[in-house]
């Protein structure tokens, strides 16, 4: 089963999205993330939204895929130019499976614009050894 999240986040912002369960035997897995500027063609914008497995503190525009913490990355642009194309976003993500809450962060790197989001994640039944390890996992990534 696919379940599905959308929002906007403001630049400098960001959104907790709650998945962990009681007993952890529900993981997830990031199926398709995608990015879209507030106004399209009305301003020269850029954004960088990353998620997480832990709450960050200030959100920047640095990515690092050694940060065991990222689980995706993505970058989207928009001109308020006439005859400037709109680049597609780039989105990157990891496949790893996760049972505790995620945290999508925004920053922008011109134009001080929000930036919606959509995120598409795969629910995936866990055995209770396998709760327990990736819910152990997940903890130890948030010291």
């Amino acid at each position: 089963m696919i379940k599905s999240f959308k929002g906007q986040l403001a630049d400098g912002a960001q959104d907790r999205i709650r998945l962990s369960t009681m007993k952890g035997n529900v993981g997830y897995q990031v199926k398709k993330f995608e990015l879209m500027v507030t106004s399209p063609g009305t301003a020269d914008v850029e954004s960088c939204v990353k998620i997480f497995k832990v709450k960050q503190g200030t959100p920047d525009n640095l990515i690092n895929f050694t940060d065991n913490e990222l689980l995706a990355a993505g970058y989207t642009m928009d001109s308020g130019s006439v005859g400037n194309t709109r680049l597609p976003s780039t989105v990157i993500f990891d496949n790893e499976i996760i049972n505790q809450d995620i945290f999508i962060t925004n920053f922008a790197a011109s134009g001080s614009a929000a930036c919606n989001y959509y995120l598409e994640l795969e629910t995936i039944p866990l055995t209770e050894m396998g709760a327990e390890y990736t819910t152990i996992k997940d903890l130890r990534a948030k010291r």
